[in-house]
């Protein structure tokens, strides 16, 4: 995706392979580094450019057309305006969301809504096209304390008057590009968006300002791993599998592309959830995002939402983890004949296989472990890390609403079937868990940001 000049491997010291012949920056100076720049500064991140499915879809049925599809109301989003789309099965289950914006009156761009959105523009036949653009344009991140001095000193321009959930065109190094405001690490964020071929020398021009702050560049282990749980938003493939080949005619869709189908296909389910997939598909209700949901039109799941809504059955929390029965998890393996549990050394559940080039066997694998309360499951975990910020193991849980309560206190049960397993005790924290003082992006005032142009 990149060329081997380009400057994002500047200073990287780790590199993953993507598939055939692409590589990405794993790692530039450490993850705990990388991952603390957006309370001091920011972090620079371009993870998303070698991995974003880019897909607009186009034609005078748009409107209609996402309106069918998406628990969301698209009604009224302007030419300037983003949306977080959220496509569901009949169940009510996610079956991917995402960031998607519009970017004319009759195109819409949208960013991980693939293979779904595809299937679907082709099984409702109306008036859209899908144009795939993967490949063709760029992501970079720009997300922290400094986010919106380090824009705007690569546009030279004024951003200040960019809302939350919006986008406008701005240059950068004399090249067009697009702005956006918004983030998933909790933090005021900025995204830059543009075509392919000018991504040396936007990517070259928003480092040097970045250098100015103190910024950081983020790999993609650091990216993947520990920006949704801390910032309170589950994320797809992260803390939850999709329910792709379990859901009529987009399992028939995917029969003949299995890279298309990758993160679903042949996953490996770890923890003591064990087997259970049903468990581990969410709900919009489960991701407290139930204000997403209008249910001013009709779309794919509604009558499985309706009833959710009247009384959902779980919700989404943070739990801190005992630091002595980590350690004492962490320790069973230096103990001679001890059992040892699997291993929890590695600062997140986010794994991947070392060859992900879809070959036998290999699968996106996926943990979950349960939660208990007087012995009994009232929940699941996932999405565990360690915060380098709080200095604390955290992640998401879905519990019974009568268990979500802050300061209770519960017990994983850590382990896959078939493995030693221990309980962890756990205690119900703040969601999301970021400091109020890192106020959450749609909230953030940057009148007390000094305008400099």
């Amino acid at each position: 995706m990149f060329s081997p000049n380009s400057p994002v491997y500047e200073g990287a010291t780790l590199l993953f392979p993507m598939g055939p012949g692409v590589t990405v920056p794993y790692e530039y100076t450490g993850w705990q580094d990388e991952i603390l720049a957006s309370k001091s500064s920011a972090w620079i991140g371009t993870a998303l450019t070698t991995q974003s499915p880019t897909y607009d879809v186009k034609g005078p049925d748009l409107v209609k057309f996402f309106n069918s599809i998406c628990v969301n109301d698209f009604s009224g989003l302007t030419d300037k305006g983003i949306r977080h789309a959220i496509i569901c099965n009949e169940k009510g289950q996610i079956l991917t969301d995402s960031v998607v914006h519009k970017i004319a009156e009759d195109c819409i761009r949208t960013y991980w809504l693939m293979p779904v959105i595809d299937w679907l523009v082709k099984e409702r036949g109306m008036q859209v096209e899908g144009i795939s653009m993967a490949g063709k344009l760029f992501f970079i991140q720009i997300e922290g304390e400094k986010s919106l001095e380090i824009t705007e000193t690569a546009c030279e321009s004024d951003l200040h008057d960019i809302k939350f959930g919006a986008h406008c065109i701005a240059k950068i190094a004399g090249v067009e590009v697009r702005i956006l405001r918004l983030g998933m690490s909790g933090n005021l964020a900025y995204e830059v968006h543009g075509d392919i071929k000018d991504f040396d020398i936007v990517y070259q021009k928003i480092w040097e300002a970045g250098k100015q702050f103190g910024a950081k560049k983020l790999g993609f282990h650091t990216y993947s791993n520990f920006n949704h749980t801390e910032a309170g938003f589950p994320n797809i493939n992260l803390h939850y599998p999709l329910p792709w080949y379990e859901t009529s005619g987009l399992a028939e869709y995917l029969a003949d592309k299995p890279m298309l189908g990758f993160n679903n296909l042949n996953r490996r389910l770890r923890g003591s959830v064990g087997n259970d997939l049903e468990s581990r598909f969410v709900t919009p209700y489960d991701n407290d995002w139930g204000s997403r949901v209008k249910f001013n039109h009709e779309f794919t799941g509604r009558a499985a939402l309706e009833k959710i809504a009247k009384n959902p059955p779980r919700k989404v929390v943070t739990l801190e983890w005992n630091a002595d029965d980590v350690g004492a998890v962490y320790a069973a393996q230096f103990r001679g004949k001890v059992e040892v549990c699997e291993r929890i050394d590695h600062p997140s559940d986010v794994a991947f296989q070392e060859n992900m080039t879809g070959g036998p066997g290999e699968g996106f694998i996926y943990r979950a472990d349960k939660v208990l309360a007087e012995g009994k499951q009232v929940g699941i975990a996932v999405g565990r890390i360690v915060s380098a910020y709080y200095h604390t193991m955290i992640s998401l849980a879905y519990l019974i609403p009568e268990h979500a309560v802050e300061g209770k206190e519960l017990t994983l049960i850590w382990g896959t079937p078939g493995t030693p397993q221990k309980e962890i005790r756990v205690k119900v924290a703040r969601y999301p868990y970021l400091d109020p003082k890192f106020v959450r992006n749609e909230k953030r005032d940057v009148s007390d940001i000094p305008r400099r142009f």
